[in-house]
């Protein structure tokens, strides 16, 4: 007769919380990275002050430049850059885009705040 051997298995080591545990770890680096990335982004509106009022002249002189899918009703100069933004409103998110011609040059109007 041939001697029984329990057959033992190797368990793991149960944490007590178990897998809650480890879901929980999960959600909180999940947030965590959520947060980082969040901290990254400026909201729309809050870097400098655009210049107010651009002339109606200088309106008629960035609707011939620009490429025609950009919405020139929100257009603004930012006076760090001298250059021409619109209002994008995307399906995720509404942001601030630079002026550009049809050929993709951003349109500036040669002076800035810096020089």
């Amino acid at each position: 007769m041939e001697p029984r051997h329990s057959k033992i298995e190797s368990e793991k080591p149960v944490h007590p919380l178990g897998p809650a545990l480890r879901r929980t770890g999960r959600g909180a680096l999940l947030t965590g990275a959520l947060l980082t990335l969040g901290a990254c982004a400026v909201p729309v509106g809050t870097e400098r002050a655009p210049e107010q009022g651009i002339s109606p002249e200088a309106m008629e002189q960035i609707a011939v430049l620009a490429a025609p899918y950009q919405d020139l009703s929100t257009v603004e100069r930012r006076p760090g850059d001298g250059c021409y933004w619109y209002r994008h409103v995307g399906p995720v998110e509404t942001t601030m885009l630079p002026l550009r011609t049809p050929e993709g040059n951003p349109i500036c109007s040669g002076t800035s705040a810096g020089s």
